[in-house]
């Protein structure tokens, strides 16, 4: 539930029109694209790469792209090693006709001392924003019909990509930011190394759920978290409903929500059948975790788990004190378990009835746990135990900070019990997040079992954007034992269907279909819009990466 610091129509415009004027940009320049030029490799295993965003540029890292002029874009780079020292080996290039090769010298290396003997020119600053790493500079430099051997500079450099020689080549500040921003560096599914767990293999092209659809009547903010199952030949999707009220600012969209029941056939035509829970909406009249304050005043993050033992649904749910000054206005989460009071697997729908509070901020909260407290809540069982991920944000440093001066992050722990219904106790007493999957940012986690029994936990991976530079895509971890967490991975979803979102936000299921194809639904944020949309695509399991994973894991 995470909360971006706009709270005024007045800045969502200026956002809007500094959209529209990059767009502008990107338009014009994109007429100027520069002519690639054809080039052999000689007497060397260099790969190549597409320069696009995601590429990634050096061997043995875990560096990508994830800004670039327009200019650069599809042309063709080479993968070049990178060693501990940051010093790349030579290649020798053979080219049928003279050409430019474009070469990116990262900012903070002396510039001075680019100076190969070809004749060279600076043709874009700040050109290229690679994940980990300084600002690249665009130099195009001069070869002749031939084989020649390319090494300009005794520090780190990138090739980005060969074009005509034939082409007037200005100069201009494309302004991109900072690589360093993005740290630590993320290993992106498809544009690293390593051999991709997930294909994507493609999904819609736009929205399955979105503003003006049959049953979106009174969400105004559309769609964040929740979880999807598949019972049978229906899909069964509780998500959190950003109802909000009319009149008021779209930030305060996520105060008062609602858990929906929504089912479809194919995760594309969706139909909502009821609503499971409504929030009050109401605001906090102190500021601590006081029961003066209504608890309930924002629901979120719905996850239906069937008991086979009691032949019924449980629902775990979280419940928030909603504050109208203090960011983040969610505070204070506490974790609600639910039964239907139908039995058996069809009892999906409900209606259901509370049993109590599993987990709430208490004694054995750690600081990293913040102010949003209890902020998720997912179980699943390992052996004949249970584990859930529970998560905290806006961490506190101390207990002195409390209850207003948070920080940054989003983290997950764990906690364990002997069975679904509790009572649940922190691991490790809460002392220390899972950093294992990323130092910073892991949002819902929902885990499943892949076919060879490889626990995974499919989550958001946290936005680029409202100031933070995370991997803006849905991430995923694996896990041998269920315990311990491997180095999170990141799909990119948009190499495949169209990108109709600025923002990735969440996944609310891996649901496998057969043929080792598996389906995620997941939310979204477009940022000329208020509504949050619902999305899906599907990815292909690798079965080969699958089995060496496992025995990377069990090491």
């Amino acid at each position: 539930m995470f909360s971006k610091s706009t709270k005024s129509n007045f800045k969502l415009k200026t956002a809007f029109l500094a959209l529209f004027s990059i767009c502008l940009q990107l338009s014009v320049t994109a007429q100027n694209a520069w002519k690639p030029a054809s080039f052999e490799i000689v007497k060397s295993n260099y790969k190549t790469f597409k320069t696009t965003q995601y590429a990634h540029v050096f061997s043995g890292s875990k560096h990508n792209i994830v800004r670039l002029a327009p200019e650069l874009q599809g042309l063709t780079g080479i993968e070049l090693p990178l060693d501990k020292t940051g010093i790349n080996s030579s290649l020798q290039l053979k080219f049928k006709e003279s050409v430019q090769v474009l070469i990116g010298v990262f900012e903070e290396i002396d510039t001075a001392a680019f100076s190969p003997l070809n004749p060279v020119k600076k043709i874009l600053q700040n050109g290229v924003t690679i994940t980990g790493l300084s600002p690249v500079n665009v130099y195009a430099v001069s070869y002749t019909k031939g084989t020649h051997r390319i090494n300009p500079v005794n520090r780190s450099f990138a090739i980005l990509g060969v074009i005509k020689s034939n082409q007037n080549l200005g100069f201009r500040n494309a302004e991109l930011p900072d690589g360093k921003l993005w740290n630590p560096t993320f290993i992106v599914e498809g544009f690293s190394d390593e051999k991709p767990l997930f294909e994507v293999i493609g999904g819609e092209n736009k929205p399955v759920i979105d503003e003006g659809m049959s049953g979106t009547d009174g969400i105004q903010g559309g769609f964040e978290g929740g979880r999807v199952v598949k019972v049978g030949d229906t899909y069964h999707m509780f998500p959190t409903e950003r109802a909000g009220e009319k009149g008021v600012d779209y930030y305060y969209d996520r105060v008062k929500t609602k858990i929906g029941h929504w089912t479809s056939k194919d995760a594309i035509h969706w139909k909502r059948e009821s609503t499971i829970y409504q929030a009050s909406g109401t605001y906090a009249v102190t500021e601590d975790d006081n029961p003066m304050n209504d608890r309930r005043a924002a629901i979120w993050s719905y996850m239906p788990v069937f008991n086979e033992k009691a032949n019924k649904w449980y629902g775990y749910y979280l419940a928030y004190t909603v504050s109208k000054e203090i960011e983040p206005n969610h505070s204070f989460g506490r974790i609600w378990r639910c039964e239907s009071t139908v039995d058996g697997i069809n009892g999906i729908g409900g209606p259901y009835k509370d049993m109590g509070i599993i987990m709430e901020p208490g004694l054995d909260s750690q600081p990293w746990e913040g102010r949003q407290g209890v902020a998720s809540f997912f179980p699943y069982q390992v052996g004949d135990k249970y584990f859930g991920f529970y998560s905290g944000a806006y961490p506190f440093n101390s207990w002195a900070d409390y209850p207003k001066k948070s920080g940054k992050g989003w983290f997950v722990a764990l906690a364990e019990s002997k069975s679904l219904e509790g009572p649940w106790l922190r691991m490790n007493k809460g002392l220390e997040p899972i950093k294992t999957m990323h130092p910073l940012f892991v949002e819902n986690p929902i885990v499943s079992q892949l076919p060879n029994g490889l626990y995974i936990a499919i989550f958001d991976g946290g936005p680029d954007g409202w100031g933070h530079h995370l991997p803006n895509m849905i991430a995923y971890s694996l896990s041998a034992d269920g315990i311990n967490w491997a180095e999170a991975h990141y799909l990119p979803i948009e190499t495949k269907v169209d990108k109709w979102w600025d923002i990735m936000r969440t996944p609310l299921c891996l649901i496998p279909e057969g043929n080792d194809v598996y389906t995620i639904v997941y939310n979204a944020i477009d940022l000329k819009r208020r509504f949050h949309p619902t999305g899906m695509v599907k990815v292909k399991l690798n079965k080969d990466v699958m089995e060496s994973k496992l025995k990377e894991l069990k090491k």
